[in-house]
């Protein structure tokens, strides 16, 4: 059973990125792969922080104590633009090696629309430089967001296809996050020399 943080990317307070970060966190409980107290959810719509630097981030300490605690994490992008959206982009200058090194990440693209890809293109160019994490090769989109994992039941053939996927990307998380921990065990990340990626 893996510790996994999802983090909700919306700076929106009742946002469907922290609809599908719940939607997701329920199926890593039912399909056995974490549990109510191995994970997590960071929304950033409830729990906002401050543009980057600052001292006054009230809510970093807990949300990197979570991030330290989690072996995978699961990143919900909304497309904000065509871009990912600031608020998440801001989660990322706080993010360090520190909480997130070698650790699996799922990105999961979230669009009301047909959308949702360039968030994820995104945040493989620039999402993981000094953070250290390593996204997976398998993300989600989901599309017309506002039409699909709203009930216990699928609503649609859509919602049914994007069910089934969620299931299996969850799936492969967990098995990386089961690999990469002597991997990061064995790596000394304290070297000061090489603190920042190229």
């Amino acid at each position: 059973m893996q510790n996994i943080a999802l983090v909700a990317g919306s700076s929106r307070p009742n946002s469907q990125s922290g609809k599908v970060a719940r939607y997701l966190r329920q199926r890593l409980i039912a399909l056995g792969l974490s549990s109510e107290t191995h994970s997590s959810i960071i929304d950033l719509g409830q729990d906002p922080l401050p543009q980057w630097p600052s001292d006054g981030a009230a809510h970093w300490p807990e949300h990197a104590a979570k991030l330290q605690a989690a072996d995978a994490v699961v990143v919900v992008a909304p497309e904000f633009h065509g871009m990912a959206s600031p608020a998440l982009k801001n989660f990322f200058l706080y993010a360090t090696k520190t909480e997130l090194a070698h650790k699996p990440g799922l990105l999961v693209g979230i669009s009301s629309g047909v959308g949702g890809a360039y968030p994820i293109s995104e945040l493989r160019a620039s999402g993981y430089k000094n953070c250290r994490l390593c996204y997976l090769p398998e993300h989600l989109i989901v599309r017309h967001v506002d039409k699909v994992l709203n009930d216990a039941d699928a609503a649609s053939e859509d919602d049914r296809r994007i069910r089934e996927r969620a299931d299996y990307a969850l799936d492969i998380l967990a098995r990386y996050a089961e690999a990469l921990k002597p991997v990061r065990a064995a790596i000394d990340m304290g070297n000061p020399v090489f603190a920042n990626g190229m």
